[in-house]
């Protein structure tokens, strides 16, 4: 029995079902001349036979495989160079893998060698050429794997019938490797594959199969089976679908997933254990394709510290994340950075939780605008840290970020996620890199705040091109301040940006919002003083105004007051007796006998 690749994940991801092992069948063949003491590990059938005289017209013989020696190594841990073993330029193959697709004998394993020989130099081109052809035309038979008796590995059977298990791809390259003329090995061994679970252990006769190849001197590892597609959680249905990080994958990535018989065949110095392999963090080939390039903590199961566990990533740039724990993404606080992710997560149960982080290029091209698992977790916790609920409206990720920096929002004030506040006030600056309006609103669970009232919480001040929030909370709690822009010469909607958590534990808080502002309110107007708008009654009340391009300010109370101009302020008093609304008008011309409403204060009642 063999493993497959379990299927990609992708936004939301299945979950996957139990482990497939199986009979393993182990093959080493050896040519006439290689000496008699070596064993031939046969069992269960006869395995591919080399094919002797007459069949072998036009072609190279293969000097025996040697086995790899200090030539063949690579350093591990990966020094996060290169995804292959070798400097392969895909450009170059682009030819090559249109005319290998093409190519359709079906009538012999030669013939169709010779076909795909023809645009093929190098050894590397043969390689890549018989790569291409079974990636895209063996499929991986879902039936023959749950009913293994019926199947052959041979290549014969293999190329007829157009599908097989792990075994019959490895057995298939191996054999059409030796009639190109290039040394080409079957491997074996335990594969973290479909079935496979987070931590789990491997005992027993090895379940997967895979080759070695050797190019240029070297010998280089590849997985046909895994290269051609994948199968879905029920182990019922195979899919198309070519990946080429198993094309002469580095050998310290390859580990990640494939723990061969013979230790040797890691190609590696320092080999792993079986050990270290069940204990390794499963990297699958998502996280390497999208240019990641590390996970903390390297092990797959965290425990909670005090209710709280932290995960990171590394990344190259420009890459953005999502995690569910349990399916959703509310227990969690993700930051991105300018090179990868950082994630606190505080599980509100007590348990055992799935924890998938999800990564896309942040410039996808439409066919990759979805997001990739790219790492599963098993979070173990212990205790809950009820402090740590978020507010439904929170969005992850959470804070400034190079995102929120490349929409303009540049050189924030606060680069952390989280603002606490003892008196629930706070500020926050940022430089407007581009030419946008700014939309802000608070949020909070419950319903204390309707969404007029949540936009009030917020004052926006400009200054040239700084710009400041100013945030007064209506009571203690958790809330969330969300940041919208658009460009100005856009009549459309404001785009969601980013947003701050803010909190606040001081139960005396208890601001009123800011006064309502009309669109005759400037962008750069500013209100020095009431800022809140609510209105003691019965009092005079000083007000100052930093306003422009205006002829005559009136603020009308039960009695309408003028403000006078001093250098850019406006300023006056008002009393608030007999009246329930204060609000403040302007005159833009001196000629005009027409008033535009700018500001409106609600009094307190008496």
């Amino acid at each position: 029995g063999r493993r497959s690749p379990a299927e990609p994940r992708e936004q939301t991801p299945p979950i996957t079902s139990g482990p497939d092992k199986g009979t393993q069948v182990t093959v080493e063949i050896h040519h006439e001349d290689t000496s008699p003491q070596l064993i031939k590990r046969l069992s269960l059938g006869k395995g591919s036979q080399r094919l002797r005289g007459h069949d072998n017209k036009g072609f190279q013989r293969t000097e025996a495989p040697r086995p790899p020696g200090a030539e063949d190594l690579h350093e591990y841990p990966w020094d996060k160079s290169s995804l292959k073993s070798m400097p392969v330029d895909l450009q170059q193959f682009e030819k090559l893998d249109a005319y290998a697709l093409k190519v359709s004998v079906k009538n012999s394993v030669e013939e169709l060698v010779k076909a795909l020989l023809k645009q093929a130099r190098t050894d590397l081109e043969k390689v890549r050429a018989i790569w291409m052809w079974i990636c895209h035309h063996i499929e991986y038979d879902v039936v023959g794997y749950h009913n293994k008796s019926q199947l052959s590995s041979k290549p014969r059977d293999v190329l007829q019938m157009g599908k097989s298990i792990c075994e019959g791809y490895a057995e298939l390259f191996e054999h059409m490797c030796s009639l190109a003329g290039i040394q080409c090995k079957k491997l074996s061994g335990h594969a973290k594959g479909h079935g496979y679970k987070t931590g789990q252990t491997f005992t027993g006769d090895s379940d997967h199969a895979w080759n070695a190849v050797y190019l240029e001197g070297r010998w280089h590892l590849l997985d046909s089976t895994w290269g051609s597609g994948f199968v879905d959680d029920a182990f019922t249905k195979f899919t198309y679908r070519y990946n080429e990080f198993y094309f002469l994958t580095h050998p310290a990535l390859f580990i990640n997933n494939h723990f061969p018989d013979n230790s040797n065949w890691q190609l590696l110095k320092p080999t792993l254990t079986l050990k270290e392999f069940e204990n390794k963090m499963l990297h699958n080939s998502n996280f390497y394709t999208l240019g990641l390039l590390a996970a903390h903590p390297e092990t797959p199961i965290i425990q909670t510290v005090n209710g709280k566990a932290s995960v990171s990533v590394d990344c190259r740039s420009g890459t953005l994340f999502m995690f569910k724990l349990k399916g959703t993404d509310e227990h969690g606080l993700m930051t991105l950075k300018k090179h990868g992710m950082k994630l606190d997560i505080y599980p509100q149960k007590t348990g055992s939780h799935k924890l998938e982080i999800f990564a896309k290029p942040s410039k996808a091209e439409a066919s990759d605008d979805v997001y990739k698992c790219v790492l599963e977790y098993v979070v173990e916790c212990e205790s809950v840290d009820k402090a740590m609920r978020f507010p439904k409206d929170l969005h992850q990720p959470v804070g400034p970020s190079w995102f929120s920096e490349r929409q303009g929002f540049l050189r924030p004030s606060h680069r952390e996620p989280v603002l606490h506040t003892n008196d629930g006030r706070c500020s926050l600056t940022f430089t407007l890199g581009k030419d946008i309006s700014v939309l802000t609103s608070l949020h909070t669970d419950g319903s204390s705040l309707a969404e007029d009232m949540g936009r009030r919480h917020v004052l926006q001040i400009h200054r040239g091109n700084q710009i400041e929030l100013k945030v007064h909370l209506p009571h203690a709690g958790s809330f969330v301040l969300k940041i919208y822009s658009k460009k100005k010469s856009d009549p459309g909607n404001y785009d969601y940006i980013f947003n701050y958590l803010i909190t606040c534990l001081n139960t005396e808080v208890k601001w009123p919002a800011f006064p309502q502002s009309y669109s005759k309110w400037l962008q750069d107007y500013e209100i020095l003083e009431p800022l809140s708008g609510l209105l003691p009654a019965n009092r005079n009340v000083q007000f100052k105004l930093k306003m422009h391009g205006i002829a005559k300010v009136l603020v009308q109370a039960e009695n309408t007051h003028p403000l006078t101009q001093n250098r850019d302020c406006w300023e006056g008093t008002c009393n608030t007796s007999g009246c329930r609304e204060v609000f403040v008008m302007v005159h833009e011309n001196a000629n005009h006998s027409f008033y535009s409403h700018v500001l409106k204060y609600e009094v307190e009642s008496q």
